[in-house]
């Protein structure tokens, strides 16, 4: 599994921090304990890292989902 972050180049470098932390399913609290920073803090950056536009995509290899069939692997070879 691949995570990439589509517009990154636009946000800060704590916005980044925050936004892998919430995109890895921390919570505004632990992420605020993690980066010692304001829970408050951490939702400004998130929202104003939100209104720049960034993308979250996930790229998954068709095999980790069990798309590939036997017969795809037979003419891979």
């Amino acid at each position: 599994m691949h995570i990439e972050i589509r517009g990154a180049e636009k946000l800060s470098f704590r916005e980044r921090q925050v936004v892998v932390l919430k995109e890895m399913g921390k919570s505004t609290d632990e992420i605020s304990k993690n980066l010692k920073i304001a829970a408050s803090t951490v939702a400004t950056l998130y929202n104003r890292a939100r209104s720049k536009g960034y993308e979250v995509v996930i790229i998954l290899p068709g095999d980790v989902l069990g798309l590939h069939s036997e017969e795809d692997y037979d003419e891979e070879e």
